[in-house]
């Protein structure tokens, strides 16, 4: 059960690495598409902006849930690091709970914001309904869920190979 767990964790980290990173590297596309048709060709086009800002929402969420797990994402330990070990870890666990609470207000409402919002479609892109540009709201809420329940059970997994790109690097360069 704790392999599958994590071997379905490894995937879903796969996944938001390459979403984060499709999206990422689409944006770098766009925006300088609009940029060559507005101001080369004389005719700006008005989907590139639109797009680029959805792209970055898609980025922004997926890319925090791989982020999350990785250990990778921002943290304040000036004051937990001057803690006694006993109570440095009740206040890594009260994070990890906090972070739980997070990720199901995220899923929950987010969840509730799509359903309520999808029969509304952009001004800007009328075939995108609006429920949809929310969607990356509760699906990094649920994939961070997922994170979060690993790190509450099994710990920090940060370690693991497929987070590990130095190890790659490592034996890249003795090649």
């Amino acid at each position: 059960m704790k392999n599958s767990f994590l071997r379905l964790n490894d995937a879903l980290y796969r996944s938001c690495i390459w979403i984060a990173g499709l999206s990422i590297l689409t944006m770098t596309l766009i925006i300088p598409w609009g940029i060559f048709a507005r101001y080369v060709l004389g005719t700006g086009s008005s989907w590139p902006e639109p797009v680029a800002i959805l792209l970055m929402v898609v980025f922004a969420f997926i890319g925090a849930a791989a982020s999350y797990r990785a250990g990778a994402h921002m943290a304040v330990a000036m004051v937990t690091d001057r803690l006694p070990p006993a109570q440095r870890k009740a206040a890594a666990l009260l994070v990890q709970l906090l972070m739980l609470l997070v990720c199901v207000f995220m899923t929950w409402y987010g969840y509730k914001l799509c359903a309520t919002t999808w029969k509304q479609f952009l001004a800007t892109l009328p075939s995108v309904r609006v429920g949809l540009t929310y969607a990356p709201i509760p699906i990094g809420g649920a994939v961070t869920l997922m994170f979060v329940l690993e790190k509450l059970i099994l710990g920090d997994q940060s370690h693991r190979q497929v987070m590990r790109f130095d190890v790659v690097e490592e034996h890249e360069g003795a090649a």
